[in-house]
């Protein structure tokens, strides 16, 4: 089922309450999957408090110490944003990536990332993301509470999951896992070759970074990149 397969990520969430209200969120848009990343008060009383009816899901939630621990068996990734940025990553309304997500979610898993609720994700959180979404909000207050964000976008999620087909061919897409390890293969015959600045390697990465995870690459593709990678760094035949 679609709604097993996607999985609402916290990062850095600092306030126990928002913990517990998202899992409630989520629980009512019929979504079961909470990840915390490094939370800074987990388990705590008002998160039990403030998850009335989605305790089930706070307690199962799972923790882990970095955001690639947590997206690595994802295929899809969508960071969310308060605000437009200047950086290549394709930001969309949320309604505008929701069929994407349901299409992906059929049969692999979408994970759907909330950054810390004082400063939103990082550049290098984003690094990890296919897409940013964002809710459009009038220009007084521009941000949502967190737990309202997740609420909102798990409203949308479930909504585009309605009248549509699941009789849909999707690629198989590569992990976030395998996504990493490519990454840090490219970096590295990068490096070999000279292309990066040893000194400062990692503004080209995240630009890279950027249009491989816009590209949405399958697990064939990903290898094909990897066998690229690989052959230049076998030792060259003489002439």
């Amino acid at each position: 089922m679609s709604h097993d397969n996607v999985e609402f990520i916290l990062v850095e969430p600092s306030h126990p309450g928002n913990v517990g209200a998202a899992a409630r969120a989520i629980g009512t848009m019929g979504f079961k999957n909470l990840s915390l990343v490094k939370p800074t008060k987990h388990p705590h009383p008002e998160s039990r408090a403030r998850s009335s009816g989605g305790l089930d899901i706070l307690l199962n939630a799972k923790v882990f110490e970095t955001l690639d621990e947590a997206i690595a068996d994802s295929s899809l990734v969508i960071g969310t944003t308060a605000r437009e940025r200047r950086i290549s990553v394709p930001i969309d309304l949320i309604h505008e990536s929701t069929e994407g997500i349901f299409k992906t979610s059929l049969n692999q898993k979408v994970s759907i990332v909330f950054g810390p609720e004082t400063s939103g994700l990082s550049n290098d959180d984003i690094d990890r993301c296919n897409r940013l979404v964002y809710i459009p909000t009038g220009e007084m207050y521009s941000s949502l509470n967190l737990a309202m964000a997740v609420q909102v976008i798990a409203y949308q999620i479930n909504l585009s999951f309605f009248g549509l087909s699941e009789d849909q061919s999707q690629r198989e897409l590569a992990s976030g896992k395998e996504m990493e390890l490519f990454y840090e293969h490219l970096e590295e015959v990068l490096l070999q070759t000279g292309f990066l600045n040893p000194n400062n390697p990692k503004q080209l990465m995240r630009r890279l970074k950027a249009l491989f995870n816009r590209a949405e690459l399958d697990d064939n593709e990903v290898n094909i990149m990897r066998g690229i990678l690989t052959s230049y760094q076998k030792p060259r035949l003489k002439q």
